[in-house]
């Protein structure tokens, strides 16, 4: 990460003008915001070029990068650019990692074959899946050494890749491809019984993995799926589940190995193969992406063995259609210097119902319910892209992070106070209620109380009449927010990427328009310029 140098405060304001102490912080912050914005030089850009600048790479802007897109109009904006770039396309645009790569290395990886999975993309799914196998099949029929496209551009090198499937060796803990094992500590929940949610503090202990991490970071987890689950779909295919496939009972190949949600394209092949008639022409629809019942997404394996009931598979067979169990990542919430050879993780569990049947997210009600203490459990820790403190410790800081977004902030601030750091810390933070949903209230109270934290922002969305946001509450001190970037803020944002992210955005760009005297193509560059330089960081799932 670029190196940015924090503006001098400048004292346009003189001590004698008729403002109180903080009245006159702040127009200096701001007049000093409108000579640097001048000073800059800054174009407007289109929302489009301002999208496109996360992915700019040695083929001109990415459009697409942008998470809050469909796949089809990434794939459209994509459309007359190479292979490679469709292949980027393709990707959810959340560079989260859990890939073991950003969008962009991702798919430069399967381009150049130095990657051969093509499932790897956790929040694009099947749909991401798909596509990277239609473009897969694109690459392997062009001429050896060429960028299929559209209009036939010209020749890549070749002599940079690998043998298929040889990847490069890296330290243990440092891939997914490379884990090691932590000891489970305990879980602490963070909301109150009343809540509507079920939101736990998760500890694990590395002092014996040899693993280190930053703030930041993200530590994956690789989790086991639920045996209740397990043992109804064994009965469902009425095999014994001391089976052996691959050298291991069935019982622990699908706790351990297999994703069981949802239905992989393989396994309605598979199906397909194994019944006749009207099920069979389903199935096969089902394998090439189609919806002929309108119940696809809702498919998990469990699910599609009850649609197709009375299919009796193969075990080995049945395994081998099912897609690899892929490990979670989560934002970690601590940091290393104010907790030694620990790490710990904010984690909503995820539970829902269709139709009468209670479906779990794995890795979280791993971790909320199947967990001891004392277990071992594989686990990496996923380096960030950029998503980071200053480097200068007397650099103030914007963190917005509602819900367990709020992650990363306990960490930086945990880490600020660690090191002694002088810059300014603000923290937006919101919920559904402030009784039962304010996470780590205390620990924020005393951060507040002692000085390290700044500012303190909340938004309850279900507390009034009216749902009331994070974005709400930016605007809502927009004059203040405005006066702390004009002074230098880094400011960063962790969450929901489709809504959540998008409205914080538009909110600032309003910011910036009505505070910093500029419209709102100026408002745009001014946040786009921003990112540019290292001072606006997302991270969004």
């Amino acid at each position: 990460m670029t190196e940015i140098t924090r503006p001098q405060q400048l004292e346009l304001i003189p001590p004698t003008a008729p403002f109180s102490d903080e009245q006159r912080a702040w127009l200096n912050g701001f007049f000093a915001g409108l000579m640097s914005m001048d000073d800059a030089g800054v174009v407007a850009l289109s929302p489009a070029e301002n999208a496109a600048i996360a992915g700019e790479c040695d083929d001109g802007a990415a459009p697409w990068h942008d998470p809050t897109l469909p796949l089809q109009e990434r794939m459209k904006l994509a459309d007359d650019r190479p292979l490679r770039r469709r292949m980027m396309a393709a990707m959810a645009q959340q560079d989260c990692g859990q890939c073991g790569y950003d969008c962009h290395n991702y798919a430069e990886a399967l381009f150049a074959r130095k990657e051969q999975r093509l499932n790897l993309c956790a929040p694009g799914g099947k749909e991401t899946a798909r596509m990277l196998k239609s473009l897969a099949e694109e690459l392997e029929a062009a001429p050896s050494g060429q960028d299929a496209s559209p209009k036939g551009r010209g020749a890549i090198a070749t002599s940079d890749r690998e043998p298929s499937g040889s990847h490069p060796a890296v330290a243990p803990g440092r891939s997914r491809d490379n884990p090691v094992e932590a000891k489970f500590l305990s879980r602490r929940r963070l909301n109150k019984p009343s809540s509507e949610k079920e939101t736990w503090h998760i500890e694990f202990d590395l002092s014996g993995s040899g693993l280190d991490y930053s703030v930041g970071d993200s530590l994956g987890v690789f989790a086991r799926n639920d045996l209740g689950l397990v043992d109804q779909i064994i009965a469902m295919i009425g095999a014994s589940p001391m089976t052996p496939v691959n050298g291991k009972p069935l019982r622990d190949a699908l706790r351990d190995d297999r994703s069981l949600a949802p239905a992989s394209d393989r396994l309605f092949e598979l199906i397909s193969f194994v019944t006749g008639g009207e099920a069979r022409a389903k199935a096969r629809a089902l394998a090439q992406g189609e919806d002929p019942d309108k119940d696809a997404a809702d498919l998990d394996v469990l699910a599609a063995l009850m649609k197709f009931s009375g299919v009796r598979p193969h075990a080995e067979a049945f395994v081998e259609a099912l897609d690899p169990l892929q490990p979670r990542l989560y934002s970690i919430s601590s940091s290393p210097k104010s907790a030694a050879g620990r790490v710990s993780l904010t984690v909503d569990t995820v539970r829902y119902v269709i139709g009468k049947r209670l479906r779990k997210g794995v890795a979280s009600t791993f971790l909320a319910e199947r967990m001891e203490a004392g277990a071992p459990a594989r686990v990496y820790v996923q380096a960030s892209h950029g998503f980071s403190l200053p480097e200068d410790p007397n650099a103030p800081i914007i963190m917005i992070g509602p819900g367990t977004g709020v992650a990363p902030f306990r960490a930086f601030l945990h880490e600020r106070a660690a090191i002694g750091a002088k810059g300014r810390n603000w923290l937006f933070f919101g919920h559904q209620r402030s009784d039962c949903d304010f996470f780590y209230a205390d620990e924020l109270n005393a951060m507040k109380s002692s000085g390290l934290l700044t500012r303190l922002s909340l938004a309850w969305s279900r507390d009034g009449a009216e749902k009331f946001y994070v974005q709400d509450r930016m605007r809502e001190v927009g004059r203040d927010l405005f006066a702390w970037l004009a002074d230098g803020a880094h400011l960063y944002v962790c969450g929901d990427a489709k809504r959540m992210a998008k409205d914080v955005e538009r909110a600032l760009v309003d910011i910036v328009a009505q505070y910093g005297a500029r419209s709102t193509d100026e408002a745009v560059a001014f946040v786009a310029e921003l990112k540019r330089n290292g001072r606006y960081r997302q991270d969004v799932y």
